[in-house]
């Protein structure tokens, strides 16, 4: 806890490039690459709802300027979506190009096999820069990296730690800020300027606990965030996954470490997080928490007015940390911009998947309804995207790996599974293009309850199979966008079940999916 903060400058010195170094790489003009650079902007569980360009509840009482300006001078994916809702398997199949039980990472326990083939390694082997700044999460090394810090395991919000090959080091401030610190210091005066570059510059925000910066401490403070419809969901019309889960705002969610009503007996959760601030730091958390607390405890909330009290904490302490990671990517994109880099560099901004903002009563994620289903993407690519463009295909984190690979001219191994959006970033029109997606997720007994559960979705309809349970779900999201009705059982929708239960077949083979093991053969 008493490690001595190193100097950023001082520890770029030792190692990064030598100043002569940096001094004849500057020569060389970044226009002189034909091929473009990568920055790739990647937060954890920032759903697509708190993104104003996606409009919804949240755009007026909390817009997204920065992350909006990638929109508008770019394309809008809507319908982006995971092949598992959960942190490392999302961020394993980004690298590979591949689904878990290929890449080995099903769920947040596995260790992720750094010897296989991912794309960082094949951008190397094509002259690419590969870095890697901020969350990793993935319990190796990071490997196909000519430059790597990141935070072991789920990191701090507050005076984080990193990890580089030079061992374990302490950074005084907000964690937000110093990934982006690092990133711009990357950008400055460590890379080799003759060189493109892949830049994976990846947040810990806005996960949970959502600890929310010191400059965003009373952001919101007199605002009503709306609530969904569906707050007080009692889960009828649907089966005994949605019923059986533990994630709710009503029972799961914590007063004091989420919700950060600390009594007098505050304890090891207290000290993992708030031991670590600085006096000013807990001063400033005090003054914005302290008064806000006093008048919930004076309150004495019960029912559904303490969820709804609740829902409000939680959310707005959600959209402080979306704000500091929105002025973040600004502060990023400024630079871009300065420097002239931006003409020939690609950035995406993504979440490895969505989260529940309250609806259903829910936070977190993994289910395959669309809130944790669908992740936002958004992509500008200088004179090769139309400008405020919008892509309403079906596309998924799987592809992300082959895209990569194709902007940048590099082959794409046969084995990746997915397909590259360059043609849709370029505006083609593809009569061929995928017709739906298929969604496992596996973390059951984990976090949350949420039962083993794959599906098959398609722009309009969705069937889902908790097969330990042997239930299945079938919604149409057309009619029923809130998926509040579980519908297989309609005799007016046989036919499309009957399809659909073949294409979830044929995806299975597609992907080489292996038969699911029983509930008793899961390991512990």
């Amino acid at each position: 806890m008493n490690r001595r903060t190193i100097n950023r400058r001082d520890f770029i010195k030792k190692i990064g490039l030598s100043t002569t170094a940096i001094i004849l790489s500057s020569q060389f003009s970044c226009s002189k690459n034909k091929r473009p650079n990568i920055l790739f902007i990647f937060s954890d569980d920032h759903a697509y709802q708190a993104i104003s360009a996606y409009g919804g509840r949240l755009a007026n009482v909390a817009p997204t300027p920065n992350i909006d300006r990638l929109a508008k001078e770019g394309m809008l994916f809507t319908k982006c979506c995971v092949t598992n809702s959960i942190c490392a398997p999302s961020r394993a199949t980004i690298l590979t190009g591949k689904y878990g039980h290929l890449n080995g990472v099903i769920d947040n326990r596995d260790i992720f096999d750094g010897s296989q083939r991912t794309f960082p390694k094949l951008l190397q082997k094509a002259g690419y820069q590969t870095v890697i700044i901020g969350k990793w999460h993935l319990k190796s090394k990071p490997t196909g990296f000519d430059y790597w810090d990141v935070l072991p395991g789920q990191g701090y919000y507050y005076n984080p730690d990193f990890l580089t090959s030079l061992g374990k080091n302490r950074e005084h401030g907000y964690v937000t800020d110093i990934i982006t610190d690092k990133a711009l210091d990357w950008l400055k005066d460590i890379r080799d300027k003759s060189k493109p570059f892949m830049l994976m510059l990846q947040h810990k925000a806005p996960h949970r606990e959502w600890k929310p910066g010191p400059k965003h401490l009373k952001k919101y403070e007199d605002i009503f965030i709306p609530e969904p419809e569906n707050l007080f969901d009692n889960y009828n019309g649907r089966g005994t996954a949605a019923k059986k889960q533990d994630m709710t705002i009503k029972k799961t969610m914590r007063l004091k470490e989420d919700l950060k009503v600390w009594g007098a007996e505050k304890g090891q959760d207290w000290e993992r997080t708030f031991s670590r601030m600085d006096d000013k730091q807990l001063q400033e958390w005090n003054s914005a928490y302290n008064p806000r607390n006093e008048k919930f405890q004076k309150a004495n909330l019960k029912g559904k007015d303490l969820i709804r009290w609740k829902y409000q904490r939680y959310l707005k302490d959600y959209l402080r940390c979306i704000a500091s990671i929105d002025e973040n990517v600004g502060r990023v994109l400024d630079y871009l911009n300065k420097t002239g880099l931006s003409r020939n560099t690609v950035v995406i901004y993504t979440s490895d998947q969505g989260f529940y903002l309250g609806e259903h009563g829910w936070f977190d994620k993994r289910f395959m309804y669309e809130e944790s289903f669908r992740t936002p993407l958004i992509i500008r690519w200088p004179g090769r995207i139309k400008p405020d463009s919008i892509s309403r295909e079906l596309v998924s984190n799987l592809d992300f790996a082959q895209t990569f690979l194709d902007i940048t001219g590099v082959s794409q191994p046969s084995d990746m599974q997915g397909v590259s959006l360059k043609p849709l970033m370029e505006g083609r029109i593809l009569n061929n293009w995928r017709r739906s997606l298929y969604y496992h997720y596996y973390a059951f007994p984990d976090w949350h309850s949420v039962r083993r559960h794959e599906g098959v979705a398609t722009k309009r309809y969705k069937l889902i199979h908790f097969y330990d349970l042997d239930e299945w779900e079938f919604y149409d999201l057309e009619i029923d966008p809130h998926e509040m009705q579980n519908k297989y059982d309609n005799p007016e929708y046989a036919s499309i079940v009957d399809d659909l239960k073949k294409e979830l077949l044929r995806l299975r083979k597609l992907y080489k999916v292996p038969e699911n093991k029983p509930l008793s053969e899961i390991k512990e």
